[in-house]
């Protein structure tokens, strides 16, 4: 495990301990986030804590063809019960992922230097949400990084206030995104709720060689 200062580089992301934490500190600026998520490496965390940087040795993903949409959700999808927006409330949605209360977690790792370094982000046009409305009302929505280039989309996190919202989220994002070019959502870790919706795991070095395609960090740059 490395431990990082303000100069801006990460090490090998397959040097890792055995549960994938690869490095401790540095910071949440925009460019060393960029080169974070570019580089298969991810900042998980609790408040109170040092800045945690995640390559698992498994990584729990998406291809937008093995999306599984059940029949009680497509009856919702097509009695137009919810509508979707996307990037129209970003850090309404980033919000919302920090407060819900989530079954089995105690606290928020989406701290309020999180919220504030992912809004950057958003605005420099890395960051996306996607936002499911009721009535007019927020009722569920995601965020996450999507690169461009490579055509991934990093979830991060998501929220629901009604049944289906959030999964309604989900569902629209791999739309919306995949007619963009997206070919991969990274989901990170593994949940039986994105197992249900398509999602498996594959190795660290699948994930770093044929998905992501990075250049091996061997040194300070």
């Amino acid at each position: 495990m490395y431990f990082l200062t303000k100069e801006l580089w990460f090490p090998n992301p397959r040097d890792t301990t055995e549960e994938g934490i690869l490095a401790v500190g540095g910071d949440l600026q925009p460019e060393r986030l960029i080169l974070a998520y570019t580089n298969g490496i991810f900042p998980w965390y609790n408040d109170e804590e040092p800045i945690i940087w995640w390559s698992p040795p498994e990584r729990m993903v998406l291809f937008p063809e093995d999306l599984k949409v059940s029949k009680s959700m497509r009856s919702v999808i097509n009695k137009s019960t919810f509508q979707y927006t996307v990037n129209q409330q970003f850090e309404e949605v980033i919000v919302n992922c920090a407060k819900i209360k989530r079954k089995h977690e105690k606290g928020t790792w989406i701290t309020s230097d999180m919220i504030k370094a992912y809004t950057q982000l958003h605005d420099l046009g890395y960051a996306n949400s996607v936002e499911t409305w009721q009535d007019g009302k927020l009722v569920g929505g995601l965020y996450g990084i999507y690169l461009k280039e490579k055509g991934i989309f990093c979830g991060e996190s998501m929220f629901s206030k009604v049944s289906n919202a959030s999964k309604f989220a989900f569902i629209k994002m791999i739309e919306h995104f995949t007619a963009r070019g997206m070919r991969l959502v990274d989901c990170q870790m593994h949940t039986p709720h994105l197992e249900s919706l398509g999602a498996s795991l594959i190795s660290r070095d699948q994930f770093l060689k044929k998905e992501l395609q990075v250049e091996v960090l061997n040194s300070k740059n």
